[in-house]
């Protein structure tokens, strides 16, 4: 049952942290965290843990951490590490994926540019991300999915930024589309190209509406 528990407590935490609900450097003790969710100390501890071992926190004291997140440095470095192996990931996609397969991304960015058009950004934050995942998913490497997988979650706070931003999310269709047609098309090179580009304007946007937000938090 701890087992269990522990994992709520850490998926729990883990979204909180990347989602900005604890931000950097934000104190978490296990007293107020066992009171919050509701939990004993063991299952808190070992989700703990787990996220000294993922970087997300940092042990100040044998019963609190304080929180690391997603530094802009590690962002950036994530951005870096995208560029390099997605592209790549849908390249092998364009040469494995199927007519089904092909279909299902069809439908995605259907729906991506009917919320895109309606303002919804939970939504168009959830289909964004289908995408992506069934690219990984398609790609036809395990290793590959799970990286990929792995960024993308670990950035979901910056990416919520981007998504919202209405000039961007239209742009995000677009490039979407684009890369769909060159997977339509089973053309590798074109597709690895699309994505390294749609990923390098995703984290320009992301650049500047970070610095955007910290001069308007200055001005408070």
């Amino acid at each position: 049952m701890n087992g269990s528990r522990a994992d709520f407590v850490y998926e729990t935490l883990e979204n909180d942290i990347l989602s900005g609900v604890y931000p950097r450097g934000e104190i978490l003790t296990e007293l107020k965290l066992c009171e919050r969710l509701g939990v004993s100390r063991t299952p808190v501890r070992e989700a703990l843990n787990r996220l000294k071992e993922q970087q997300l926190v940092e042990e100040t004291s044998s019963h609190s951490v304080v929180v690391r997140g997603i530094s802009e440095q590690d962002l950036m470095d994530i951005y870096e590490i995208r560029c390099r192996i997605e592209g790549y990931a849908t390249r092998l996609c364009a040469q494995h994926i199927t007519d089904d397969q092909l279909n299902e991304l069809r439908e995605i960015v259907a729906l991506q540019g009917f919320y895109t058009e309606r303002g919804g950004a939970t939504n168009i934050r959830d289909t964004d991300s289908r995408f992506h995942e069934l690219v990984y998913r398609y790609c036809g490497s395990r290793i590959l999915e799970t990286t990929l997988s792995e960024l993308h979650h670990k950035v979901q706070r910056y990416r919520k930024i981007s998504v919202e931003h209405p000039d961007r999310a239209h742009i995000a269709v677009k490039e979407h589309a684009d890369i769909l047609s060159a997977l339509e098309q089973h053309d590798g090179d074109e597709a690895e190209r699309l994505t390294v580009l749609h990923i390098e304007n995703a984290k320009k946007c992301i650049v500047l509406a970070t610095a955007q937000a910290a001069k308007d938090k200055n001005k408070e």
